[in-house]
């Protein structure tokens, strides 16, 4: 892989200052070099994002610069564009209101199907207020709480107060009501089957230590897992430790497998005398893990101890992939004709993973697929089958890639969040807290639009979709990542009202009738803790800049509109911006002194400017997934119905599904390369991109960085490139019977011969070709080759 042409300066962890109780300890953001030539430059605040702690040099209440703040191995360029996020073109000024909707408003429960392709109008905050209030009390009056969609998905932003979509739940929780979301969109499949399996959904854990790993790991295999790529942000704050056990693992004697449709960043990183790649057929996980599976019980390899003892419904499992079940072998041969990969290399896997101590290191991306459950409960079957579940350095881990999984978990005294009711904590506040009747799927927002009153199934449930009179969204931009996106639209045009809160003219603000002009994280106050499962860091995200333009704190918005409804009080609980920041600080701090951890007062930690590092656990650093489990299922059992790994789930057999049976199997998805139809012969899949978090940041100078011809880049096999003519640099129109997009033709990887599969970026478009795909839709984590 040819390097980025954007690089950073790294910044050395200095541990100095006074060592706290524990060990804990303040880190100064930069080295006294680095300080010194920043102070010359400006003055440096300390604040955060996903992508980590920020050094931002401001002069003259400018934002000149923004850098890491803690220890980072490079290359992430994320953090250094605090300056576009503010300064841009693309902030909303001002409360707009939609024209049609304005000039439709004695007719609102006939809404006039122009969302998307209408002018805005500026209006002011009492107008923009004075309308919601209405509606607000009309939809709450005529249809109650099943009439208001306010599940609101989306990244957030980093800090413990201004969280968008939490504090208008927390609104609407005092004013009625609303339908909320299970589930979310990056682990939605395995979020339902895991339970069944394990007991916990399991994608959201922390995982065996990356320090257990590197001492007792022979193999790891990375299964459509980029970490080197998605480590660079996290749900909070990402603490930068994925990238730095990478560098470790790159230097160990470790062999690393990238089962994987493409040579991602991460193998990049390795290189081709660490990392071996498997380049898979995108959809086929669970052919090509039954294959290795059949190698194993076929030679005996199976631990038949660990299965009898850890498991239930092995036989099952056994009688289905010898084919006993249903006539058909999962023979390596079998696999090998759907996966692409040959009947030897698997059988070769299933000796090295037997033979080595094997982490399973499997991504999100495998199990958003149609049928995409299955990929998960394979990936725990094929390790159970091995017997290393609960193993230092064995089994599996869902969460690797995620927020810098394995990362140690540290001493802490833990930030509490704001919750989405009074008086009351947040429970985990990318999962819907309510669970009611009232919510729906995250991902059927489409289907309950165009299905108001339908009957649905859902994990053994049959549900209704609510009527939806009225959408509310803060923070997140469904127009990016939800499906089928024509279809998505049509369902848009239904409410009766939409109103999109958000710092940026995203494409769903686009498409609302009220627009209001949220701030970023830079022109507020707020905390956060770096590494969801570290717990890494305390950091001040201190308030760079005063608001731009017209725009307001999520909090202040609907504290505005909670004053309306006579719900102040509870709302804000009595408190403002700081006084709210103080309470979790010092929660954080009087748990932290329950473990004898010495941590400075509020306002001595405020002053300081620094990041505050917690101190490191030994007993988590020697964690292992399920140890206790193994050491003594009777005492530590699961949350199963039979306490044990159930391969084969009764509760699942007794939910008569057609397309999910009582154990992991292959079904084949609606579209995919072993069906793809002659007018639609390639696949398309859309993994995350090195300079973006979905949306976030796409509108800065990081574009600059990767776009071809101004448009998203599109990587190409090389024989898929020659066959339909197209040059490095020109454009394309990549298109299905469901829609079309356009994207810029160009190669990233051309540093070995092993790494043409994926094709390198030009600057220029030359013309406009015609590529023809065929969409699954569902597989965002890895490129099809």
């Amino acid at each position: 892989m040819s390097q980025h042409k954007y690089t950073l300066n790294r910044r050395q962890l200095l541990k100095s200052g006074a060592v706290l109780g524990g060990g804990a300890l303040f880190t100064p953001a930069l080295s006294p070099l680095a300080c010194a030539q920043a102070m010359a430059e400006g003055k440096i605040i300390i604040t955060a994002a996903h992508w980590g702690p920020l050094a931002v040099t401001m002069k003259d209440g400018k934002i000149l610069k923004s850098e890491p703040a803690i220890e980072d191995l490079g290359d992430n360029p994320l953090q250094t564009v605090v300056a576009d996020q503010v300064y841009n073109k693309v902030r909303i000024s001002q409360p707009m209101i939609r024209k049609g909707f304005l000039d439709n408003l004695d007719n609102i429960t006939q809404p006039d199907g122009k969302r998307g392709d209408d002018a805005f109008i500026p209006i002011s905050w009492d107008k923009a207020y004075d309308i919601i209030e209405k509606q607000l009390r009309r939809i709450y009056a005529s249809y109650g709480a099943s009439g208001i969609f306010a599940g609101s998905y989306g990244w957030r932003s980093s800090g413990v107060l201004h969280k968008a979509f939490t504090l208008m739940q927390r609104f609407l929780n005092l004013t009625g009501g609303y339908v909320g979301h299970l589930g979310d969109y990056s682990t939605g499949a395995a979020q339902v089957i895991m339970p069944h399996v394990l007991g916990t959904i399991e994608v959201y854990e922390q995982q065996t230590s990356w320090d257990v790993v590197l001492k007792d790991s022979k193999i790891v295999v990375l299964w459509g897992a980029n970490i080197y790529n998605s480590s660079q942000i996290a749900w909070a704050s990402s603490d930068g430790q994925a990238r730095l056990h990478l560098k470790k693992l790159k230097e160990s004697g470790i062999k690393v497998f990238n089962i994987d449709p493409t040579w991602t960043e991460t193998a990049d990183y390795l290189g081709h005398d660490r990392c071996e790649w498997v380049p898979i057929n995108p959809g086929t996980d669970v052919a090509f893990m039954l294959g290795i599976c059949h190698e194993l019980i076929r030679q005996n390899w199976h631990d038949a101890d660990f299965l009898k003892k850890y498991t239930v419904g092995f036989e099952q499992v056994r009688a289905y992939i010898m084919g006993e079940e249903d006539g058909e072998a999962k023979t390596p041969e079998w696999a090998a004709k759907l996966s692409g990969i040959s009947a030897d290399k698997i059988r070769e896997l299933a000796r090295l993973f037997h033979e080595n101590r094997t982490m399973i290191m499997s991504g999100w991306g495998i199990q958003r697929q149609h049928h995409g459950e299955q990929a998960h409960w394979m990936t725990v079957t094929l390790a159970a089958i091995l017997g290393q579940i609960g193993l230092p350095g064995g089994g599996f881990g869902l969460s690797y890639h995620y927020s810098n999984g394995g990362a140690p978990t540290r001493r802490a005294g833990v930030l509490p969040n704001i919750g989405n009711t009074a008086s009351g904590g947040s429970t985990s506040d990318w999962l819907d807290t309510g669970a009611s009747q009232l919510s729906i799927p995250v991902a059927r927002i489409s289907d309950a639009l165009h299905n108001p009153g339908g009957e649905y199934a859902y994990n053994g449930q049959t549900r209704t979709f609510p009527h939806i009179r009225m959408i509310w969204w803060c923070g997140g931009n469904p127009y990016h990542h939800h499906q089928d996106l024509n279809r998505l639209r049509a369902g848009w045009q239904k409410p009766e009202i939409i109103i999109v809160q958000d710092p940026y003219w995203t494409a769903t603000a686009k498409h609302a009738d009220i627009v209001l002009p949220a701030t970023t994280s830079y022109e507020r106050n707020d905390l956060t803790m770096t590494g969801d499962y570290s717990n890494m860091h305390i950091v001040p995200m201190k308030k760079l800049v005063e608001p731009q333009g017209e725009a307001k704190n999520d909090y202040d918005i609907f504290h505005d509109l909670a004053k309306r409804f006579g719900v102040d009080a509870a709302y804000s609980e009595g408190k403002n911006e700081m006084q709210w920041l103080k309470a979790f600080y010092d929660e954080a701090q009087q748990s932290a002194r329950q473990q004898r951890i010495a941590m400075p007062l509020f306002q001595q930690f405020w002053e300081e400017n620094k990041v505050y590092e917690n101190p490191r656990d030994p007993k988590a650093d020697a964690y292992v997934r399920y140890a206790d489990f193994r050491a003594d299922p009777v005492l530590n059992p699961l949350g199963t119905p039979s306490g044990k790994i159930e391969l084969y789930s009764k509760t699942i057999e007794a939910m008569h599904y057609d397309d999910c049976r009582a154990h992991a199997s292959w079904l084949p998805p609606v579209e995919y390369l072993g069906n793809a139809p002659a007018e639609y012969p390639l696949q398309l899949v859309t993994p995350h991109s090195h300079y973006r978090l979905h949306s976030q940041l796409n509108q800065t100078s990081l574009r600059e960085q990767y776009a071809v011809a101004n448009r998203e880049p599109l990587w190409i096999h090389p024989e898929d490139v020659a066959a339909r003519d197209i040059k490095d640099g020109d454009l394309v129109r990549v298109y299905n019977g469901r829609g079309q997009v356009l994207a810029g033709a160009g190669r990233i990887y051309n540093s070995s011969a092993t790494a043409t599969k994926k094709t390198s970026i030009s600057d220029t478009a030359k013309n406009i070709k015609t590529l023809q795909e065929t969409e699954n839709g569902c597989l965002p984590s890895y490129y099809a080759h």
